[in-house]
C-alpha cells in the first residue's frame, strides 16, 4: 500500500487505470470534462503495475481499476464516482482538492 501512497502524494486527482478498460476511459473522461487534469497510471503500461494492482486490491478496490483518488483520499471505483456525480458531490470534492477552480 505504501507504493500507492507515494504515487498519489501531492496530486489532487489520481486514476489507476488499464489502457483497455472502457470504464477507466469513462471515468477519466468524466473527471477531465470538469477541467481537472488527473494523473493517470495505466497499470498495464507501467513497470510495477502488478504490484500496484495488488496494493489496490488490499485497499479494497474490487475490481482494481479504475481506482480514483481525490485529495489523496481513496474514492473507489466507477460506482462510487458515479454516485458522487449523481448526488452533485463530485465537483465540490474536486474543488476542495484543488483539482479545479470555479
Amino acid at each position: 500500500m505504501e507504493v500507492v501512497t507515494r504515487m498519489v502524494a501531492d496530486r489532487p486527482v489520481v486514476i489507476f487505470s488499464r489502457s483497455t478498460c472502457c470504464m477507466s476511459h469513462t471515468i477519466k473522461t468524466l473527471i477531465s470534462g470538469f477541467g481537472a487534469n488527473p494523473t493517470v497510471y495505466e497499470l498495464d503500461e507501467i513497470q510495477n503495475g502488478q504490484q500496484v494492482e495488488r496494493a489496490l486490491q488490499q485497499m479494497g478496490c474490487k475490481p482494481s481499476v479504475p481506482a480514483v483518488f481525490i485529495g489523496q483520499q481513496l474514492i473507489g471505483g466507477p460506482n462510487q464516482v458515479m454516485t458522487l456525480q449523481v448526488k452533485n458531490q463530485l465537483v465540490p470534492l474536486l474543488i476542495s482538492a484543488g483539482a479545479i477552480w470555479i
